[in-house]
């Protein structure tokens, strides 16, 4: 007897997944592996979180919290807010999550039906269309370039020839770390507002740019659904701990959601993530080592013939244009990898319908290594 398999599990994989898993075989094999392919630094979570996380581990039992998280750190979130950005949250409607992804699964769950249509940039991160898919919700892709800095517009869903029911920005993106302004997403804001269309907006990347600080959607929108993390700029991204601002008429969905789908965020995290505003020093010092790796691979790539790149204005990617070189970008960084030993992403993990002739490489790691990659690239390629 054939036994039945859901349909909702045949979603694409997140590519960079399978990359890793490719570049962990060359480093087992040949020892030479760079790792640009994946969005994690390379530092370990801040001396603060640590010590906070011993600590809690003496004192606590590390239980369940309540679904919501702990009052310490929801109101530590709340007051960051109001320090970084100047906007007052209430701690009603700060939320922690199970890493930013508990967080989308929550925020589509609770704002979306089954049919409902989300609108997005292409290229964008996978897991939101591949998501919105495994729950039934339609991803409805907007093709964004250099002339719009690869972000969505109002122009782009005024086009549409139906409505649509969410849209998701991010600013920072990823890949290709281009940023919304302040202007831009406030009018964004409206106009999802007033059209009845859902915002939500990833700002997982906040802390780490290279020019103009992000601007938070909770700053001009409260019926946007902020999502962010501790895994990026807090450098904790094993610890699998994010946070969400809900508006008021979602707050009762997501806190019954997260009871039953996830109990709680895990405790040990939260106690110790507490800590992690207090290590702004040592987590700018990596924003720096960031800006340093950016600037390199800025000036590296043009000379190995890539020439084509987003701006990059935040996060630590940069997407590039190599379709003078290939049309199929999985096979070019499969050989990539296998001739130089430098990892990086194909672009049809971002974008299935274009993505063919563009690379994502990260710059999260080590300076030293992207200056090797960046060498055994200009032999590769001149």
């Amino acid at each position: 007897m054939t036994l039945k398999v859901a349909r909702r599990g045949a979603i694409p994989p997140f590519i960079v997944m399978d990359v890793m898993t490719a570049a962990a075989e060359r480093e087992r094999t040949h020892g030479d592996a760079l790792h640009l392919e994946v969005g994690q630094p390379s530092t370990p979570a801040p001396r603060g979180v640590i010590e906070a996380a011993k600590a809690a581990l003496d004192r606590d039992r590390i239980g369940y919290t309540v679904a919501l998280g702990v009052p310490e750190l929801r109101e530590r979130i709340a007051r960051h807010y109001a320090e970084t950005y100047g906007v007052d949250i209430p701690v009603r409607r700060i939320v922690a999550t199970t890493g930013s992804s508990g967080g989308f699964m929550l925020s589509f769950l609770a704002a979306f039906e089954i049919g409902d249509r989300v609108a997005l940039a292409a290229p964008g991160y996978p897991a939101y269309r591949n998501i919105l898919k495994a729950l039934g919700i339609e991803a409805v892709e907007l093709p964004a370039g250099p002339e719009t800095r690869f972000q969505p517009t109002a122009a782009m869903l005024e086009a549409l020839d139906r409505p649509i029911d969410g849209l998701i920005v991010a600013s920072p993106a990823n890949p290709t770390g281009t940023m919304l302004s302040a202007d831009e997403l406030r009018d964004l804001a409206a106009y999802c507002h007033g059209a009845g269309i859902r915002l939500i907006s990833d700002e997982i990347y906040h802390g780490i740019v290279y020019g103009e600080p992000g601007t938070t959607a909770a700053s001009v929108s409260d019926s946007a659904v902020v999502i962010n993390s501790f895994s990026k700029y807090f450098s904790m991204t094993g610890w699998r701990l994010g946070w969400m601002v809900v508006p008021d008429d979602l707050s009762r969905a997501v806190e019954c959601l997260a009871q039953n789908l996830f109990i709680s965020p895990p405790t040990l995290s939260q106690h110790a993530a507490v800590a992690a505003f207090d290590c702004v020093e040592e987590l700018d010092r990596n924003v720096a080592r960031y800006s340093a790796n950016r600037r390199l691979l800025l000036d590296a790539l043009p000379k190995a013939g890539l020439t084509r790149l987003a701006p990059a204005d935040g996060a630590f990617y940069i997407y590039a244009d190599v379709s003078h070189l290939t049309d199929d970008s999985e096979a070019f960084c499969r050989r990539m990898l296998a001739e130089t030993g430098v990892a990086a992403t194909p672009g049809v993990d971002f974008d299935p319908a274009r993505g063919h002739g563009t690379v994502r490489f990260s710059f999260a790691g080590a300076t030293e290594d992207m200056g090797e990659a960046a060498d055994r690239l200009r032999r590769w390629l001149g």
